[in-house]
């Protein structure tokens, strides 16, 4: 997630997320059936996969290193992972192999989680653009141009994708043609991606407004204030929002008043984007640890400390919780309880989002290497 916006101990962390945190962090809604796929499970951002992951640790199947950085997640869709790079590129690499299919060029680094369907991949980039690219023949369909890098993820929904840029604005465009159905004017900038409930989109700013905004018209709904920049990106269900901010605390707001149903204060910045799996919250801090809280009324279920900063998204399949920390270790925990089912060391930070598909976790370091595991 860099542009020099993250502190952790003293030091500038680059930005993630987005996106993904970031936002911009994947991933898919129906990885491998040729259907869609983008960050963190789909349109709500729970960030649950259907698909079986690896429970004990088994293998490294394979690893690829990409020429630079790379803060974007990966998705997976049709036997192919993308991912995004600092050094301007999005890669296609074969889901079995770990080879490099075919690369595109942009004008700045991506970060952003592309989002993909019927064919298409759409991406931002820090060239201030989201591109629409074919797949098969990677040309471009369109692209769309704002006042400000997209670091945030996209998502798409019933022919429309919803992306936000720096530029302190959320867009709504036609994902064939790439015409502008709207654009909503948030007031700061925006590198949390929109999770969408119903009729309406949620994400936060770096003001530490976190919105809801209809996704028909593009008029607010209602916002909430927290005391700290946002770079969380949200999860929701039928009662609550989830995310977390700067101000160290874990909210959940009623999606259908905007009132707080709680919060919860960790010993650090919360920049971590949450999972909702079995009633429970699960979410990182800067603290080091990894948090489970009920969904009602946020009781702490359990923690679990790492050696390093939790800045990632935490993913969860299999009842497993997944997510990777700035010590340089995924780790795979026991949902019910916490409890460490096993750690795989890598070559850096991981600050972005891990993707569950075919009984194997894929997942990158800041480094730029892309591994996979079974």
């Amino acid at each position: 997630m860099l542009k020099n916006k993250f502190m952790a101990d003293g030091n500038i962390i680059n930005k993630f997320l987005i996106a993904s945190l970031v936002a911009s962090v994947l991933t898919l809604t129906a990885c491998g059936t040729g259907k869609t796929s983008m960050f963190r499970g789909g349109e709500s951002h729970s960030a649950v996969y259907s698909a079986s992951g690896p429970t004990s640790l088994d293998t490294l199947d394979w690893k690829y290193s990409a020429p630079d950085k790379t803060y974007s997640s990966p998705v997976v869709v049709d036997g192919m992972i993308y991912l995004g790079s600092n050094d301007k590129h999005l890669y296609a690499i074969d889901q079995y192999t770990g080879q490099k299919k075919w690369r595109f060029k942009t004008g700045g680094n991506i970060e952003s989680t592309p989002a993909v369907a019927n064919g298409i991949i759409y991406v931002g980039s820090w060239d201030k653009t989201l591109y629409a690219i074919r797949q098969d023949t990677r040309a471009i369909v369109w692209k769309y141009k704002t006042n400000g890098p997209i670091s945030s993820s996209p998502i798409i929904s019933d022919g429309i994708i919803y992306f936000a840029s720096e530029d302190g604005s959320l867009y709504a465009a036609d994902m064939e043609t790439g015409f502008r159905k709207w654009s909503f004017n948030a007031g700061a900038a925006i590198y949390s991606s929109p999770a969408l409930q119903g009729d309406y989109l949620y994400f936060g700013t770096l003001k530490g407004d976190f919105f809801a905004v209809n996704r028909n018209t593009g008029q607010e709904y209602w916002r909430f204030k927290t005391r700290g920049k946002i770079h969380s990106s949200p999860s929701v269900d039928s009662r609550n929002v989830y995310f977390g901010s700067d101000d160290k605390h874990v909210y959940a707001v009623n999606i259908h008043t905007g009132q707080q149903a709680w919060e919860k204060k960790t010993a650090g910045p919360v920049l971590s984007s949450p999972a909702v799996y079995s009633d429970k919250v699960f979410i990182g801090s800067k603290d080091g640890y990894i948090y489970a809280y009920d969904t009602e009324d946020g009781t702490r279920e359990w923690e679990y400390r790492t050696e390093g900063s939790v800045f990632a998204p935490v993913v969860v399949a299999s009842n497993t919780v997944y997510v990777g920390s700035t010590d340089g270790n995924l780790y795979a925990l026991d949902a019910d309880e916490g409890r460490l089912r096993w750690k795989y060391k890598v070559d850096g930070n991981i600050y972005s989002s891990a993707v569950v598909d075919d009984g194997r976790i894929y997942f990158n370091s800041v480094s730029g290497s892309l591994y996979a595991v079974k």
